[in-house]
């Protein structure tokens, strides 16, 4: 289960029915991630999706945090914390192991192609 859908999943079971606030920052945080990846893409420059993963990867970090929150309430066992915090890191080093491939590669993206 990908975190941006972990979000989601988690909100919906019976534990959370009153957890309203709590609730949507899960959801945010969660969805951030993508939104974040897919806003950087949709600059069309390799530093600002660079920044822009970086931003996903903080929201990603703070679906970790709540994920903790939701297991200290008692909303959520420990194997389920555990499967998800575990999957947001093989996320993370992913994100990471983008960053540092863009900042290696020469290619400045569409937006600033043919400045010096």
């Amino acid at each position: 289960m990908k975190i941006w859908k972990f979000g989601r999943w988690l909100t919906v079971q019976d534990k959370f029915t009153k957890e309203y606030k709590f609730k949507d920052q899960i959801k945010d945080s969660s969805g951030s991630v993508m939104d974040n990846i897919a806003e950087g893409f949709g600059r069309e420059s390799r530093l600002e999706f660079i920044n822009f993963l970086g931003i996903a990867k903080g929201s990603l970090y703070e679906s970790q945090s709540q994920l903790y929150r939701a297991f200290d309430y008692g909303l959520i066992s420990e194997e389920v914390r555990d499967i998800h915090f575990k999957e947001a890191e093989i996320i993370a080093a992913k994100i990471a192991a983008f960053m540092i491939y863009l900042n290696k590669s020469l290619v400045k993206g569409k937006k600033f192609k043919d400045r010096e």
